[in-house]
């Protein structure tokens, strides 16, 4: 996945990137072994980009398709006597495999309800698809190393209708880190740039995402905790968000997993709180 949401960007830019793929050695959520996942195997457990807002090196076998979406998703933002609620449905990522180390991926969201209330009260609704988001996923790294990268570009059509979408072309990389840590600990590094519109849309700017993902598995069941920051560079004044996300991931079955999280956001220009639950297969 993947995803940031800014104030006057927030509801676009958590759609576009939502907020997180293959193999792995062992039966594990998400990667989390004594070896970090690596080589696309069909026999493999899943490898996701979710839950939480990292994203994995590891990409799906080739020729195999694999499903990652949110059943329900819900957002909150309160800042100046003004609240905005979002509901997000079926928020999903469609990924398939092309090669051993390489796949490409389509997140789109079929419902997203807004809701804002200002400070006097007044309320406005808006209802509609959202953006779809095309990236591409390319590992870099061998089959058995400890530490495993990839570039992920993305680039963001606006698809949503005014209200929900800024209504322009974004783009931006990321660059998945995964380090393994004795002991069935992973940490993950999630270096991040965007190329965004301007608030008032007659150019584009940059924007820097970064964090750092700690994940510990014990039995089916991964446990995670993330730091997540936002830097948005807009010329009409920089907006900084910060998030603490925890989440915990099942593998019920080695091609199916369950999740469940929730985001808290440390600033005002951040959702409050986000919170998800989610279901990544592979076919």
């Amino acid at each position: 996945m993947i995803g940031a949401c800014r104030s006057g960007h927030a509801i676009l830019a958590m759609l576009a990137l939502i907020a997180p793929e293959t193999a792995r050695s062992q039966t594990v959520a998400h990667g989390v072994t004594q070896t970090v996942p690596t080589a696309s195997s069909a026999d493999a457990p899943i490898c996701t980009d979710r839950p939480t807002k990292s994203n994995f090196a590891c990409t799906v076998p080739r020729g195999l398709i694999q499903i990652e979406a949110d059943g329900l998703a819900w957002l909150s933002t309160t800042s100046g006597g003004n609240r905005t609620d979002q509901l997000v449905a079926a928020n999903t990522t469609v990924k398939f495999g092309l090669t051993s180390h390489s796949d490409i991926q389509l997140n789109w969201t079929p419902l997203v309800q807004v809701r804002n209330r200002d400070a006097a009260g007044r309320v406005d609704r808006r209802a509609g698809i959202g953006d779809a988001t095309l990236r591409y996923k390319h590992r870099l790294t061998g089959a058995m190393q400890s530490v495993q990268v990839a570039l992920l570009p993305f680039i963001k059509l606006p698809t949503a209708p005014a209200g929900i979408s800024n209504g322009k072309v974004e783009a931006g990389v990321a660059v998945p880190i995964n380090i393994n840590v004795p002991g069935g600990w992973t940490v993950t590094l999630g270096p991040q740039l965007d190329f965004l519109a301007d608030a008032d849309g007659r150019g584009r700017h940059a924007g820097v995402t970064g964090l750092i993902n700690i994940a510990r598995q014990i039995g089916a069941v991964t446990l995670y905790n993330e730091l997540w920051t936002s830097q948005n560079f807009d010329p009409t004044g920089t907006i900084r968000q910060a998030s603490y996300d925890m989440s915990l991931a099942w593998l019920v079955h080695p091609t199916l997993q369950l999740d469940i999280g929730a985001n808290i956001g440390l600033n005002a220009a951040t959702p409050g709180l986000v919170a998800y639950l989610g279901v990544a297969a592979r076919f």
